[in-house]
């Protein structure tokens, strides 16, 4: 295993969600190379404090990207967002058996899940069920804006209020039983990002 690893965590054989690449250019180039390497064809970076693409564009050419920021402030996330992120990722799916997406932000704690969290939603996947195997692959998962993403769902689904309330009382259910301390990640994070 390299001695700075590719941050992605794979919930499906084709969508990943993860964090971003080393600041270090020659280390960044050989994540992207892993990344490659394990069929990611299509990234989704969610971050609005920095893009990759121009270094993706001239190291891995064949790897599409869509830069697709938004803020990680804990504020309500719109549709819109929802669908043009999910759009592209489906579009992608769909397209080829072969495509692999990752959706992905600074951490891969909050905005990248969450993305990945609606994609697995578009699917079919039922909001619980996403939800575990989000966080069985990438334990640092926190998802905060899952409740934005059930409400983008159920809208988009033409669901009723009765189901919106279901599956938002389901999400407050399972983050009770499935508590994280996401200001300890972050600070661990924090802290393995200055040792190296």
């Amino acid at each position: 295993m390299p001695a700075n690893p590719a941050n992605i965590s794979f919930v499906t054989d084709r969508l990943a969600v993860g964090g971003d690449l080393d600041w270090r250019e020659a280390v960044a180039r050989t994540q992207l190379e892993e990344l490659v390497g394990l069929g990611v064809s299509h990234i989704v970076d969610v971050r609005v404090e920095w893009s990759d693409e121009e270094f993706v564009a001239v190291h891995a050419p064949q790897v599409r990207y869509l830069h697709h920021g938004m803020d990680d402030d804990g504020q309500r996330v719109a549709a819109a967002w929802f669908d043009t992120g999910v759009g592209w990722a489906l579009d992608a799916l769909e397209g080829d058996p072969a495509h692999v997406v990752l959706t992905h932000c600074h951490m891969g704690i909050n905005r990248g899940p969450s993305l990945g969290f609606a994609v697995l939603l578009a699917q079919g996947w039922d909001p619980v069920e996403a939800l575990d195997a989000i966080r069985a692959a990438r334990p640092i998962a926190y998802i905060d804006y899952a409740r934005d993403a059930l409400r983008w769902h159920h809208a988009r689904a033409g669901h009723g209020r009765r189901e919106l309330t279901r599956d938002l009382k389901r999400l407050a259910d399972w983050r009770e039983s499935n508590n994280l301390d996401v200001v300890s990640v972050i600070r661990g994070i924090r802290q393995s990002e200055n040792a190296g």
